[in-house]
């Protein structure tokens, strides 16, 4: 099976209002019409609206960092599925390791707020990955598989089709360390292999599964053209036009 590449920018809290906007344009103007790779930027949310319009009829989707997982009601600060797509929103990132890591986010956490981005018919990119100590302890598939059977918790199979999977190893992200295109593939097969056994093979071979750790234009060709990596999640390298280009290149 044929799977879309996506390419996805995570630009975290690394910009303002000015060089969002900029950002954006310039990822657009290099990207064009581009129909073999699916491109996306997430910049901070206070950002949405005016990266909406820059973006406005081009082929580069817009994306939330996170969302709450209630419809309305009395949450402070929030941010729901139907605000992120009053202001033109197609994806959202969930389940980053940051937040998983810094503010605690679960994996029952992660289910619900999945359970509602896809209510709001928004494409959820859940992200999975262990740490240092968990692949030195030779624990990264146990860790991997916990947090996608909770993560996907509830899930049939006409609804885990529409999601998207980052397998992002902790280590590396932000460190400068990558993991292989072995070591990446290696993880990104079993990932297929636990949602063929969830979902079922043919759901399975649909799914998506991003790579996300240290993905710059230099390594990114050689990590997506595994068999099982189907596109990034990019940080760092997704702040500047040139370099988050040169990855969508690669792809």
């Amino acid at each position: 099976m044929t799977r879309r590449t996506i390419i996805a920018g995570n630009w975290k809290m690394n910009t303002r209002a000015g060089s969002a906007t900029e950002l954006a344009r310039g990822v657009m103007q290099a990207v064009g019409e581009n129909p073999s790779v699916e491109v996306a930027v997430c910049p901070p949310s206070v950002y949405l609206h005016s990266v909406a319009d820059v973006l406005a009829g081009s082929s580069v989707g817009l994306g939330a960092q996170n969302l709450y997982a209630a419809a309305d009601g009395a949450y402070t600060g929030e941010v729901n599925a139907a605000m992120l797509c009053d202001v033109g929103c197609r994806y959202v990132i969930l389940g980053h390791s940051e937040r998983r890591a810094l503010l605690g986010e679960t994996d029952a956490m992660i289910s619900e707020k999945l359970a509602a981005a896809l209510a709001g018919n928004l494409v959820p990119i859940v992200c999975v990955g262990e740490t240092l100590e968990d692949r030195r302890s030779d624990n990264t598939e146990k860790v991997v598989e916990t947090q996608l059977r909770g993560s996907l918790a509830g899930l049939d199979e006409t609804r885990a089709a529409g999601v998207v999977i980052a397998y992002e190893p902790v280590w590396a992200i932000g460190t400068g360390e990558t993991a292989s295109p072995e070591q990446a593939e290696a993880v990104h097969a079993f990932i297929r292999k636990l949602l063929g056994e969830l979902f079922g093979s043919e759901v399975g071979d649909q799914m998506r599964i991003q790579y996300g750790g240290s993905v710059k234009p230099g390594n990114a060709k050689e990590l997506l053209s595994q068999p099982n990596i189907d596109g990034a999640l990019v940080g760092g390298a997704s702040l500047t036009a040139e370099d988050f280009v040169g990855i969508i290149n690669a792809a």
